[in-house]
């Protein structure tokens, strides 16, 4: 295996990072699995307890002997008005009904204090649990935490989906940053441009992030085997970040719904949208997101309404409702399979070697 300073500073065999998957995809068998396949697994803890991030990074201790890493959103500010939240909720109405969630929802709306509180308690588990890698979305700690983290030998990782916030990651302090191409799946995590000058093509941007910024690149973003690893070492890339093809791994917590969704559909559904939870993110494209389309650019920003939404995704999954879910998706869904995170850790390195990229 070609070693390289990523392989190297992450201690893992090969330079393929398993995506932080938020919202119970990345199972401590997932994770695991993947660290012991000779990658970086990594807990996709942005919605996650405090509780329930220890309880996971003990249960993956358990599992594997090898690094794994985690994910955190960076809280940033939002603002929302109680006419934004009655116009958003109005329109979520028919959708209630026809889940049959007749009961009016007691939710407890996003506190901005709160969920910086939060995020220092996060900061502050890993810490005392000693995780080795941790990773950002959504934006760059502040100095003070960035400061803590890596006086405990903690390496980080940040997400950047132009030039310009690959060398903000670099300058603030980051070991590594992951670019984000615009056919990754789920939530665009731009954090200073906004989302249409985001939207920046994978193979574009990882040269020219490589040519701006001394810490290794990670390429993410539609990425499903050896021959995408291929192009992007070959464009400067020092590994890769893959999501969908993980998540339609056995191993993976996605509902069987959502993976039959992402096995079936083709390249041509996958589409952007905002109204599940008012941050643009790339999913399959259903009859919610359809019927919601005149309604985007009126929705509450996240977290506003993906916290108005959530009844509805979660009915919609306990239904098994394609209809009404998020199902987040990188552009690349013909080359999902249903195997094992160790099939698909062997396929990617076999072809890698038949191309002769890796060794």
């Amino acid at each position: 295996m070609l070693s390289n300073e990523v392989t190297n500073l992450l201690e893992i065999k090969y330079p393929i990072i398993q995506a932080p998957m938020a919202g119970g995809v990345t199972t401590s068998k997932l994770v695991a699995g993947v660290s012991n396949a000779g990658g970086l697994g990594m807990i996709g803890a942005g919605y996650m307890s405090p509780g329930q991030i220890r309880e996971q990074i003990r249960e993956i201790k358990k599992l594997t002997p090898h690094y794994f890493g985690i994910n955190l959103f960076v809280p940033s500010e939002f603002t929302f008005t109680e006419e934004e939240i009655n116009s958003a909720d109005q329109l979520l109405q028919p959708y209630k009904e026809h889940l049959k969630l007749h009961k009016k929802d007691t939710l407890e709306i996003p506190n901005a204090k709160k969920i910086v509180e939060t995020f220092n308690e996060q900061i502050k588990v890993v810490i005392e649990e000693g995780v080795p890698v941790c990773t950002f979305t959504f934006g760059i700690p502040a100095k003070e935490v960035i400061t803590e983290l890596k006086q405990r030998n903690i390496i980080l990782m940040g997400t950047a989906t132009t030039v310009e916030e690959a060398i903000e990651n670099e300058t603030k302090g980051m070991d590594i940053v992951v670019v984000q191409g615009s056919e990754a799946g789920g939530h665009r995590g731009n954090f200073i441009h906004g989302h249409q000058e985001s939207l920046i093509g994978l193979m574009s941007l990882i040269p020219q992030v490589v040519d701006h910024v001394s810490i290794p690149v990670i390429a993410a973003g539609g990425i499903m085997d050896g021959r995408g690893l291929m192009a992007s070492l070959c464009l400067g890339a020092k590994g890769v970040q893959m999501g969908t093809a993980f998540l339609t791994c056995i191993e993976s917590g996605a509902p069987k719904v959502y993976k039959e969704a992402i096995l079936q559909a083709k390249e041509d559904q996958i589409v952007l949208t905002r109204a599940f939870s008012g941050k643009w993110a790339r999913g399959i494209k259903n009859k919610y997101i359809l019927e919601m389309q005149k309604h985007e650019n009126s929705l509450p920003d996240f977290p506003i309404q993906n916290t108005l939404t959530q009844p509805i995704r979660k009915a919609s999954t306990l239904q098994n409702n394609q209809d009404y879910m998020s199902l987040w998706s990188g552009q690349s869904p013909r080359l999902a399979k249903n195997q094992t995170v160790e099939t698909l850790m062997k396929n990617i390195i076999d072809e890698a070697k038949k191309l002769k990229v890796l060794f």
